[in-house]
């Protein structure tokens, strides 16, 4: 049986919040993440409160004031998967996560799954602007800001819980899921869906799966290669392994 590593075809990535960590960014179910260390947190990420309450609201324009990811920077693992293409592989990543840490690193074929915190958007009309205007209207004393168009509630371009997917967005990941030869699981749980079945979709099309992630994940029994290591020592080393150098 041929090693996926000699394999030349296409090679698809799915990050989670794992490969961002060694950036700064806690994740969210792991040990110390987000929501298991301030388990009330979650309920900033699902639409049908936030958009019920505006004391929540205010806490979330907090959250996203504060958060963590503004000061970080790409890490070695971000960095590995542009080396993956500036060797000539055909790299597409889909992410799961909103810090445009990939499109920072040089990665230029990213799908930004559960979109991006650095745009916002009214729940109400076509208005967008950006993160940074909005948050300087918190600091100038709106704790929620509305939509100045038509009055409406902003968030973060983001997918919450019980919000829907970009369909866009779905298929140029199911694309990259079909057409992999190689399909990379990064630091990501595995339990988001449809994220997570983007997986099932490269395993189906032909591709072999290699999970990189520090738990075990419901896809794991589908894998060529489980690694456990870090990611950011793990990923990095693979890379080198399959570009040969």
């Amino acid at each position: 049986m041929t090693d996926w590593r000699e394999r030349k075809g296409p090679i698809g990535v799915l990050t989670g919040a794992g490969i961002s960590t060694d950036s700064g960014i806690p994740d969210f179910r792991g040990p110390r993440g987000t929501w298991t260390e301030d388990p009330v947190a979650e309920l900033l990420s699902t639409y049908q409160n936030y958009v019920a309450d505006p004391q929540l609201r205010a806490r979330a324009w907090l959250a996203r004031r504060d958060n963590p990811a503004w000061q970080a920077t790409p890490n070695p693992a971000h960095q590995a998967l542009v080396r993956l293409g500036a060797a000539g592989r055909q790299v597409g990543i889909i992410t799961q996560n909103i810090d445009r840490l990939h499109q920072r690193a040089g990665s230029d074929s990213v799908v930004e799954i559960h979109g991006n915190m650095f745009e916002v958007v009214c729940v109400d009309c076509e208005f967008t602007d950006s993160m940074a205007a909005t948050l300087e209207r918190v600091a100038a004393g709106e704790p929620d800001p509305a939509c100045p168009a038509c009055g409406g509630i902003l968030k973060a371009d983001t997918i919450m819980f019980g919000q829907q997917l970009n369909s866009a967005a779905i298929r140029a990941a199911v694309e990259i899921a079909e057409t992999a030869e190689v399909f990379l699981a990064v630091g990501s749980s595995l339990q988001v869906e449809p994220a997570a079945s983007m997986c099932a979709v490269a395993v189906d099309a032909g591709a072999d799966l290699v999970i990189v992630n520090a738990e075990p994940t419901p896809y794991d029994v589908y894998a060529a290669e489980i690694v456990r290591d870090p990611i950011g020592v793990a990923l990095p080393r693979l890379v080198s392994e399959i570009v040969g150098d």
